[in-house]
This record gives C-alpha cells, structure tokens and sequence, in this order.
C-alpha cells in the first residue's frame, strides 16, 4: 500500500493494497466482514450491506461525473500517464468533453475491448485529453474533495464516513496515521496498487480523505496486468537500490512479493495496523 525510498543510495518503498487502506471498503461494498476482524462489520451485516450500497453509489457517481468513468470504463489504464505521449497538449479551457464524439466512436469501433487496442490519432489524443483532465481534478482536489461533490452531496458523504468509521472502529484514521508518517518523509513515498480499475480507485482515495498522501502518479491498477507485473513497473520508476516493502492482506500482493524479493507486512486486523504505526513511529520501519 506504500512505498517509502530512505537515502540516495538506499531507499525503501512500501507499497499497499486498496482493501486494507480504504476503510475495509471491499468488505462493506459486500456486506461482509474479515472473518480474522471480528469489529463493527461482523456486528451488523445488514447494516454493512446498507451502507455498501450507499458507498457504491458515491464513489460511481463521483467516477460518473468528474472522471468520465462513462467513457473510460472499457479504456482503463494502469497508470494515469499511460497514454499522455497521444496528448498534444492543446489548451482544455473551454473544451468540451460532451461532444467531442469520443464516446460514440468508442462503441461502435470497440476500440477499448483489449489490452493494447489503440484507435486513430484522433481518437487517442480525446482519451489523453479525459486522463490529463482527470489528473488536474485530481490534483486540484486531493485535500478538498468536498469542493468537488458541491453541497448536499459533501454532507451526505461525511455522514458517510462518520458511520463508516464507527462501523469499522475507526480503522481509516488508524491506517491514515501510518500513510501520514510515511508521506511526511523527505525520503519517502506511498504508492497504492491496487485491483480495482483506476478511475473508481482515483475516486475512492479523493472520498476518503488519501489524496494528500498518495501522489496520482504513485496509484497503480493492477485489473490487466496483475500487481507482480505493477510491481516490476515502480520497480523500472524508481529503481533497484530501493527497499520495497509491501502491505496487504491478500494472498496475490504476497505472492507477488515473494517472486518480487520484497518483504511482505501482513494486516489482517487492528493490531496488525497498530503495529505498523507502531514500527513506523519509533522509526523500525
């Protein structure tokens, strides 16, 4: 879930997975509860489901409204930069994204159905375009997302993640704390890899109050390519004299960090988490 470089010659990166970052989003969406949790979730199933339901239709909206998930949901990409070599850099000011004809080109020459499918030049530079817009909203509101969902929708979502957290026993703010004291590092960096599709995943940090500590550059989507494959990219980026240490819960970011070499810090729980901080407080990590 992060990533952390230490010196010139030397850094260490630690790198995360969305599931165990986001507040347990993955389980609520779902209703359920980690069976090794035993909090907020596995006391109220139903209310977890409401409130899954209720998460799910903020962040799409969100990916929907500002991210322009509608025309990119078939065109994800792995990484925000992926495809700005097609941008030419023309001025988006008064652009206007509804009737460039993208989205109706898109559908009927299914230009986005497979990994490496690339359309014209024309149609490539209109994707470019969505993906350098989407990295200027991001950046405009990484520390403000209220800004961007406007009023009710701010209230409501803070709502939400009051109850959120008090279903959860607060496990964002405690995951927030450890990201917090990585990101305030001079030599050190979080990097998100994560299996849901970048746009929603850009959505979820914004909702959740993580843009300030995850960098859009430093988010990765491993739905295509799989994280062993994400991993060997931020390892091209910054390089083989960094320590890489991956947190996660999963069985796939373990085993990719097996084949990667790197330690894996297993948070299956609250003191799996308060660990963490822990080491990372008195400076272990």
């Amino acid at each position: 879930m992060c990533d952390l470089p230490q010196d010139a010659s030397s850094s260490c990166l630690v790198l995360g997975q969305t599931r165990r970052i986001l507040g347990n989003t993955t389980s609520i969406d779902r209703g359920m509860h980690h069976p090794k949790q035993g909090v907020g979730l596995s006391r109220d199933p139903q209310g977890s489901m409401s409130m899954g339901l209720r998460m799910e239709e903020v962040i799409f909206n969100l990916a929907d409204t500002h991210l322009f998930f509608n025309d990119l949901e078939e065109c994800d990409q792995v990484h925000i930069d992926d495809v700005s070599s097609d941008d030419n850099g023309q001025d988006l000011s008064n652009y206007n994204f509804a009737t460039d004809g993208f989205h109706a080109a898109a559908n009927n020459a299914n230009l986005c159905l497979a990994t490496g499918v690339r359309g014209g030049v024309d149609w490539m530079r209109k994707l470019a375009f969505r993906y350098r817009r989407m990295k200027e909203i991001y950046n405009s509101y990484r520390s403000n997302v209220g800004g961007l969902l406007g009023s009710p929708k701010r209230e409501q979502w803070m709502q939400l993640r009051h109850e959120i957290e008090t279903l959860t026993d607060s496990w964002l703010t405690l995951a927030l704390k450890s990201l917090q004291i990585i990101s305030s590092r001079s030599n050190c960096v979080n990097v998100l890899v994560t299996t849901t599709q970048l746009v929603p995943a850009l959505a979820k940090v914004l909702l959740y109050g993580l843009g300030g500590v995850f960098n859009i550059e430093n988010i990765y989507s491993a739905t295509k390519i799989g994280k062993e494959s994400c991993f060997e990219r931020i390892v091209s980026r910054f390089g083989r004299k960094c320590t890489y240490v991956v947190v996660g819960d999963g069985r796939d970011e373990e085993s990719a960090s097996k084949q990667m070499n790197w330690p894996f810090w297993r948070i299956s729980n609250h003191s799996d988490l308060a660990a963490l901080h822990h080491a990372l407080d008195l400076g272990y990590l």
